[in-house]
């Protein structure tokens, strides 16, 4: 295995002040550094470099029941690829008031290095409370979900989806849920093997399901025209029918030609090109968690033939199915 970037990702796990999910800082912590450690005995470099980050200077957890040794104090914290916003428990305007200086440090390393930002469970309120989230799309536990969307209404919740990455904005569902957004930035930076190593280990089911089957495209909606937004909400519930493009572009009022050139300008692919990948992510999801046999799938995913089925799963996965 090797790691798909350049050098080290320096990564923070915060831990804020009150009421903190220990949970939300020990699987990051731990995750990451087993995969560290997975990668030294295969002979590669470690992909990430971890700090616990502290609010203040003795944290706790679960009522202090707790306490967590830091790396550093957030105000000596600086300069990070990377920086993870664990779930708090209790009132959140409560603990976005306790947390202002780390709501404020989030917003200056994001503007300042770049900084991606992450969020476990109900942490979404602190990235939101950042204000660099604004039409972003996001997730945080369903438990939480109105409160959420009355503090923040310029924010796109998406209640039901387990993990959502939008223009390096990073969140995930309720709970233990969150773990899925930990296995999902381990096959963003380092490769799917990784994160089905860690899967197993772990014993993590690496593919949650939600009422959004296609997590994987949420890098590609990032844009903003509303109505090719509308155009791959109908490819993806209708995969398995013939779509054309000419059908396409006369249900959502194109010509042909503008149909292709604002499709490929907003997602980067053509129509047919995302269609064909919804077409594969759903029958990869089908291998993985059905009895269905490859003729079968082939039927259930829109293909007349298993060997343009096959071809085309080469061609966007490497594998043949």
């Amino acid at each position: 295995m090797r790691r798909i970037f350049d050098k080290m990702k320096k990564i923070a796990v915060l831990i804020p002040r009150g009421e903190t999910m220990s949970s939300a800082v020990v699987a990051p912590y731990v995750i990451f550094t087993k995969a560290n450690e997975f990668l030294q005995e295969q002979g590669a470099p470690p992909p990430f470099e971890i700090h616990l980050i502290g609010c203040e200077a003795e944290p706790a957890m679960e009522a202090g029941v707790f306490q967590v040794r830091t790396h550093y104090r957030l105000e000596e914290a600086d300069g990070y690829d990377l920086a993870i916003a664990p779930g708090f428990t209790g009132d959140p305007q409560a603990a976005l008031a306790r947390n202002e200086p780390m709501v404020a440090w989030l917003r200056e390393q994001r503007l300042a290095h770049g900084t991606e930002l992450a969020s476990l469970c109900t942490g979404a309120f602190y990235l939101a409370a950042t204000g660099l989230a604004e039409g972003k799309k996001c997730t945080t536990h369903w438990a939480f979900a109105e409160t959420f969307r009355r503090l923040f209404p310029g924010l796109r919740l998406e209640a039901d989806q387990i993990v959502t990455d939008d223009g390096g904005i990073y969140t995930s569902g309720g709970a233990y849920s969150s773990l899925n957004l930990i296995l999902y930035l381990l096959e963003k930076f380092c490769g799917k093997p990784l994160a089905i190593w860690a899967a197993k280990i772990f014993q993590i089911d690496l593919h949650r399901p939600s009422q959004r089957p296609f997590v994987i495209f949420n890098n590609q909606r990032s844009h903003a025209d509303e109505l090719i937004g509308q155009v791959q909400e109908h490819i993806e519930s209708h995969y398995a029918a013939p779509l054309t493009i000419n059908e396409l572009a006369g249900q959502f009022g194109f010509s042909r030609r503008h149909l292709l050139r604002r499709f490929k300008e907003a997602t980067g692919n053509t129509p047919i090109e995302y269609l064909q990948r919804v077409r594969i992510e759903a029958a990869k999801r089908l291998l993985e968690q059905s009895p269905k046999n490859v003729g079968e799938i082939v039927s259930a995913t829109g293909y007349a033939d298993a060997k343009t089925f096959r071809l085309l799963f080469k061609k966007y996965t490497g594998f043949s199915p």
